[in-house]
């Protein structure tokens, strides 16, 4: 690498093609988010868990790994 941290976002968005023969309007553009895992390589030794009961909850065993869902429609 060259030294620079990386800028990303895990809410990516995207406009959906309407061609100009479509008879519908435009969707407009659409939003969704990307997992965590994407964003790191292999997975290190020794990470942080959540206790047994907190990570059934959140759904993994890993804080690293949690990915809380905000719906970006709602704004």
């Amino acid at each position: 690498m060259s030294g620079k941290e990386q800028n990303f976002t895990r809410i990516k968005s995207y406009v959906p093609f309407h061609s100009v023969f479509d008879p519908c309007p435009p969707i407009g553009k659409k939003f969704y988010y990307t997992p965590p895992q994407l964003y790191m390589g292999f997975q290190p030794p020794d990470l942080e868990q959540f206790p047994a009961k907190e990570a059934l909850r959140r759904g993994t065993l890993w804080p690293a790994f949690y990915d809380y869902y905000e719906n970006p429609y709602k704004k």
